[in-house]
């Protein structure tokens, strides 16, 4: 029944590549509605190969065809989800190859970022005093992904960062203070500048627009961002799209810190 399967060892090679891809693109669409239309797709995937290793000609024609125009409607289907795939990709080869090394020498950005303990002082003592005073702020840390088309939204500082500018930018009656402020290594690159926000079904209710916007931009890239929340005052940090709440300042250095070294 099962002679038409005849593995080799490139086929296995070929599986275990393909079954990874799939593991990736599950990793990046999982927690959203795209979830169930990836399942779908699977599904109907498989029941073709059934169906074309039964030598069922019609039927396996018919969801060819499918399969066959459907690539096209999955680009506009999971157009965000293949940019942040590709984005995570560039990262990573970025971060960890010789070339990659070697490309941010020739096209600029050579120098590795650090942040020193006084910075990361500077922007942990802003987001206390924000906190005890309930300001709402949203803020970027930028790494290695280009913030280029976010920083365009907004309006452009470029100014050593420290705890006070932080503050006086994010003060309700500044007209800075709507909209993320944009960090790179020690200088404040722009402010007033608009996050996409991508569909999270899976992030709680009580969660705002600033919450949701940190979400999805540490998802599509490899910046990280802290919260503090205009409603309750608590500090959070967010990285990958997942959010987690601040105990204390000694917790959010140490997850600046860490977002750093990544």
């Amino acid at each position: 029944m099962f002679d038409f399967i005849d593995l080799k060892i490139i086929d296995i090679i070929d599986i275990l590549l393909v079954t990874y891809l799939i593991y990736q693109l599950f990793k990046l669409i999982r927690g959203t509605n795209a979830i169930n239309i990836f399942f779908g797709i699977i599904f109907l995937y498989l029941f073709w190969f059934l169906v074309k290793s039964f030598n069922m000609n019609l039927l396996s024609a018919i969801l060819g065809q499918v399969l066959g125009v459907g690539v096209i409607a999955l680009v506009v289907i999971f157009q965000q989800e293949i940019r942040r795939f590709l984005v995570h990709l560039g990262s990573q080869y970025i971060a960890n190859s010789k070339a990659g090394k070697l490309s941010r020498l020739l096209l600029g950005g050579g120098k590795e970022e650090e942040m020193n303990s006084s910075i990361m002082e500077e922007i942990a003592q802003a987001c206390s005093r924000m906190s005890e005073t309930r300001t709402g702020a949203l803020i970027v840390l930028s790494h290695k992904s280009s913030l280029d088309f976010i920083i365009e939204t907004g309006d452009r500082i470029d100014a050593l960062l420290n705890r006070r500018l932080i503050q006086n930018i994010f003060f309700k009656n500044s007209p800075l203070h709507d909209g993320a402020m944009i960090i790179s290594t020690e200088r404040i690159i722009a402010a007033r500048c608009t996050l996409p926000i991508a569909e999270n079904p899976n992030l709680p209710p009580q969660y705002g627009m600033r919450h949701r916007a940190a979400a999805s931009i540490s998802a599509e890239t490899d910046a990280d961002a802290i919260v503090v929340s205009e409603e309750t005052g608590n500090i959070s940090f967010v990285s990958g799209g997942s959010i987690r709440t601040m105990g204390s300042m000694s917790e959010l250095k140490l997850a600046i810190e860490n977002s750093y070294k990544k």
